[in-house]
């Protein structure tokens, strides 16, 4: 490219590499997002909390949601908690990249946590899943349901054209025994808390980035043609375990994992990022985008990115097509989890500060 005098490399610029010319408060930038999703795809999701919010929009756009893991008819009166039901597989929330990874190694038989139950009242609580509703009354029956639920798993992964995957934290808790990860510190959910089994963890860049990495050669593994679109959930930290404020705590996991999200699709023609974080977090975003709170998604917040999303494969999120289960059954789904603040929230992180919750 040749430059007349006085030009720079910024002349030539389109007006969305400027800030003033594209950017103004209170609106959703044209981030000129195009081909992600289209209207033949077969889209698997996991992730944090926030990712359960793309499946409405998903079903109501028409597009195909993999779903391997049902609940059987006859106990789909009592409801799972905590999203179990509202992810391909019954796998739940995944907040970390390593609980992600070790979900995928056992799927392959290539991880077996030493430290994955709890014996308690004559049921065996899960640890990884410690919100089920019906827990195994035997060692023999906890296997047998995990190996169904693996089998899922890889099921899933085998008929998805893309996969959605929603990184939410850096901080964890995992096993002393083997480093098998937690969605939830053992005793918020299930399980009782034993400082002698159970440690903090905040995982850094490197260890993120790897983890990431591997997580995308297994799914290729398992599936050559599977896409990956990464994203990173907008939604602040509950509570933190690192010793900071929770504001910096937050800053600092969702940088690093906006960071490892950005150089994975950087390096790879099958990855690709999706900015539902800056839509949402961006100086430029609505007031109206989160609660009073600072940190409840509002519905307004969904639509802007699920138009970011879909609207550019001319793809309407808005007009209902498919829906699985109607206003009726949902308000009833709603009504029967034990704690209407947990139900709103449908993420085990909510235990850890419930006294906010509702407030």
């Amino acid at each position: 490219m040749s430059f007349a005098r006085g030009d720079t490399p910024y002349s030539v610029m389109p007006n969305e590499a400027f800030w003033r010319r594209s950017i103004r408060r209170g609106t959703t930038p044209d981030l000129k997002v195009s081909g992600l999703i289209g209207g033949d795809d077969r889209v698997m999701s996991a992730g944090s909390c926030f990712a359960a919010n793309i499946l409405p929009a998903l079903q109501r756009a028409g597009i195909e949601y993999v779903r391997t893991e049902i609940t059987p008819v006859v106990f789909r009166d009592y409801p799972e908690h905590f999203g179990y039901d509202l992810f391909s597989a019954a796998y739940g929330n995944v907040y970390t990249v390593r609980q992600f990874r070790q979900l995928l190694e056992r799927a392959l038989g290539r991880f077996w946590p030493r430290d994955d139950r709890e014996h308690i009242d004559g049921f065996v609580i899960d640890l990884l899943r410690p919100g089920l509703r019906f827990p195994a009354m035997s060692d023999g029956e906890f296997d047998a349901i995990t190996a169904q639920h693996l089998a899922a798993v890889v099921e899933a992964v085998q008929k998805a054209t893309v996969l959605v995957f929603t990184l939410g934290l850096t901080e964890g808790w995992e096993s002393v025994a083997d480093g098998t990860v937690y969605p939830a510190v053992p005793g918020a959910v299930g399980g009782i808390f034993d400082p002698a089994r159970f440690r903090f963890t905040n995982f850094r860049y490197t260890s993120i980035a790897g983890d990431l990495a591997l997580s995308r050669l297994l799914i290729r593994e398992i599936n050559p043609s599977c896409r990956m679109i990464l994203t990173v959930s907008p939604v602040p930290l509950v509570a933190t375990a690192s010793g900071e404020h929770v504001l910096t705590a937050t800053t600092y996991s969702k940088s690093v994992l906006r960071a490892v999200a950005g150089d994975l699709a950087s390096d790879h023609d099958d990855v690709a990022y999706f900015p539902a974080y800056e839509i949402m977090t961006g100086p430029q975003a609505p007031g109206d985008f989160f609660g009073d709170d600072a940190r409840t998604v509002e519905p307004a917040a969904v639509d802007a990115v699920m138009e970011q999303l879909l609207g550019s494969a001319g793809l309407n999120h808005g007009e209902e097509q498919v829906v699985e289960t109607n206003e009726a059954d949902e308000t009833t789904r709603v009504r029967l989890v034990i704690s209407e603040r947990i139900a709103e929230a449908e993420c085990e992180e909510a235990l850890l500060d419930l006294d906010s919750q509702g407030s």
